[in-house]
């Protein structure tokens, strides 16, 4: 910025001492003066208006909103940013962009988020939603839009987030496109261990579970249970837990026979077995003493 203030244009040696001066020297000098602090007040004004400030101006209030102006080659030293308290809550929960980058809340129940005021399209937005979970019932619910990451969180399935365990969790969001699709990164999920879903006690005459990791059993006398097809990459844990009889597991699409059935009999205990549903078929990963036939 230039400034159209001119100090060239008013003549500091006149009037001269002793001697009579034309008024027109003074008319002149005058309103050279009076057209400076025109051009000082419009320019200080506009300064108050844009200028980036470390305290508020004398009857005015801070407000150093930027409205999306580029900042650059800036280096940034011992910054800050806002963090937003949610407080105890359940139910839906909308989290306002424009509020601040860090969130945090404790469930009181399951938790439904929304997320509005995101950067417009071409601009990235990243937030963060700490939660602290207080009970392993209570679930949380993602907009449609989280698209991206969601095979990488654990306990994510159809946007709802279960989790294994109480404590302290954070994740990170990310748009691009002005919230058409929101990738999600689980910040605190590599720094604990991967819990899998319970195990099932398995009875006799028993299915066994596709919605655990582990089933085990312990029996009474001979008994049965059955396996039904699976799903790609799918993983299943078997073990005899306690033994007054075999156990024996009729396996649909076992992938140690050319087709059909196969079965696995479990007949001491801590016998066990580690299988995956690979191509359509049950393959056995690991065995420690069951047979298959």
């Amino acid at each position: 910025m230039t400034s159209a203030i001119n100090p060239n244009n008013i003549n500091g040696a006149y009037p001269v001492a002793g001697q009579d001066n034309n008024s027109q020297g003074f008319r002149d000098n005058f309103t050279n003066t009076k057209t400076n602090f025109q051009y000082a007040a419009a320019e200080i004004s506009d300064l108050q208006n844009k200028v980036v400030l470390k305290s508020a101006l004398t009857g005015q209030a801070l407000n150093n909103n930027m409205a999306g102006s580029i900042l650059s080659n800036a280096q940034l030293q011992n910054m800050g940013e806002t963090k937003v308290a949610l407080g105890t809550v359940s139910g839906s929960q909308t989290i306002n962009y424009t509020s601040g980058p860090y969130y945090t809340l404790t469930t009181a129940g399951s938790v439904s988020l929304a997320f509005t005021n995101l950067p417009a399209a071409g601009v990235v937005g990243r937030w963060r939603v700490q939660i602290t979970v207080t009970n392993t019932a209570y679930t949380l619910t993602l907009p449609v839009a989280v698209s991206v990451g969601t095979s990488n969180t654990q306990g994510f399935s159809s946007n709802i987030i279960t989790f294994n365990k109480t404590g302290i969790y954070e994740f990170e969001f990310e748009t691009s496109d002005g919230g058409s699709t929101i990738s999600i990164f689980a910040l605190t999920q590599n720094r604990d261990p991967i819990y899998l879903p319970s195990s099932q006690n398995l009875t006799d005459l028993g299915a066994v579970s596709l919605t655990t990791t582990a089933s085990y059993f312990t029996t009474a006398a001979p008994s049965t249970a059955t396996l039904a097809a699976g799903a790609n990459g799918q993983v299943k844990t078997l073990a005899m837990y306690a033994v007054s009889g075999n156990m024996v597991i009729t396996v649909t699409n076992a992938g140690w026979k050319s087709s059909g059935t196969g079965t696995i009999t479990f007949s001491a205990r801590g016998q066990a077995c580690t299988l995956m549903y690979i191509n359509s078929k049950w393959f056995c990963t690991g065995n420690n003493g069951p047979v298959f036939a």
